[in-house]
């Protein structure tokens, strides 16, 4: 069974269109795409700000990247040189402008917006190889729809909006903080969308035959060389790389702050205090884990804590770690505060 369906002469009429931006007043279209973009990125950028779910949602369903992406896909599929430049100039100059709205409204904040306190940035900076597998099917989704022209036009927008305008806002807003190493992991999960997107829509596009009902209608059709094809699957290669590595940093940071937390555990029992909090962090191969402790005065013996972590094997570990002292204050409205 052809799960894609049959393509006729005037579906690929239909997709080159749309794609293409050229049915219609290409003017007009040309018009529409930046100015949904624009507000796509404002409303994006607001969001993740704000850190709000719901309105980097908002932006998911204005946002217009899809249509250049998938016209990338095509043109490659029909072998058109002009198309696929000026889709891949919209995708360039697309990405230029989000990230761009990002820095600006980054400008006016005042505290900078980063992963270690904005959860919308933080879950766009590491990216890894099940990032990977969600884009891959992104952009079978994208390409799927395309094709079948009784499925609403709204489902590869939301699908695939999702995983690009977001990115592009949070390297625009951690470039304004300086947060660097961020805004490269927003820029690998980006670009791992764009590759995800052109690989399997191009995959689909030329099981669905597209090529040769073009070639049967009198559509415009090049010649397909296969170094173009090993350049699409090059691309996933290349940013399966630091997603690989990613997922690698993911799982050892994991691990260290598995170990840690147990040996924190078994000194505060010791010390009669109580660990809040053990997160791990990589700067760059720099692994440092972070353990947050609360308890009664006086001080805890922070050199012990050491000892124990050397004695577990975790002597190579970097720890830093931070001391609150609790207890309860009750402060009464004639001014004065007695200790509980």
């Amino acid at each position: 069974m052809n799960i894609v369906g049959t393509v006729t002469p005037t579906d690929v009429e239909r997709i080159s269109g749309k794609v293409f931006m050229t049915a219609g007043d290409k003017s007009r279209n040309l018009s529409a795409f930046w100015v949904l973009l624009t507000l796509s990125a404002v409303i994006s950028t607001a969001g993740v700000i704000a850190d709000s779910t719901a309105t980097v949602i908002g932006a998911m369903i204005v946002a217009p990247l899809m249509t250049p992406i998938l016209g990338t896909a095509m043109a490659i599929v029909l072998a058109r040189r002009r198309p696929m430049l000026r889709s891949v100039a919209l995708v360039g100059g697309g990405a230029m402008l989000v990230i761009a709205v990002g820095y600006l409204l980054g400008l006016v904040m005042p505290v900078h917006v980063d992963a270690a306190t904005n959860s919308q940035v933080a879950g766009r900076v590491n990216p890894g190889i099940i990032d990977l597998v969600a884009a891959l099917a992104t952009g079978l989704v994208g390409a799927f729809a395309l094709l079948r022209s009784e499925i609403s036009d709204t489902l590869p927008g939301v699908a695939i909006a999702i995983s690009l305008v977001p990115p592009l806002a949070v390297i625009g807003l951690t470039a304004e903080a300086d947060a660097w190493q961020e805004s490269f992991g927003a820029l690998v999960l980006f670009s791992t969308n764009v590759a995800a997107i052109i690989a399997t829509g191009t995959l689909l596009m030329l099981l669905a035959g597209v090529r040769d009902i073009a070639k049967g209608s009198g559509i415009e059709v090049g010649k397909l060389r296969g170094r173009t094809l090993v350049g699409v699957a090059s691309m996933l290669l290349v940013v399966s790389v630091p997603l690989a590595v990613g997922s690698a940093s993911a799982f050892f940071q994991h691990y260290l702050a598995v170990q840690v937390q147990d040996v924190a555990d078994r000194w505060a029992k010791e010390e009669d205090w109580t660990i809040t909090e053990v997160t791990a962090s990589n700067n760059f191969g720099d692994y440092t884990v972070s353990v947050r402790a609360i308890g009664q005065p006086p001080q805890a013996n922070k050199q012990a804590f050491r000892r124990m972590l050397d004695d577990a094997g975790l002597d190579g570990v970097d720890v830093e770690m931070t001391l609150l002292f609790g207890g309860q204050v009750n402060l009464t409205s004639g001014g004065s505060a007695t200790d509980g």
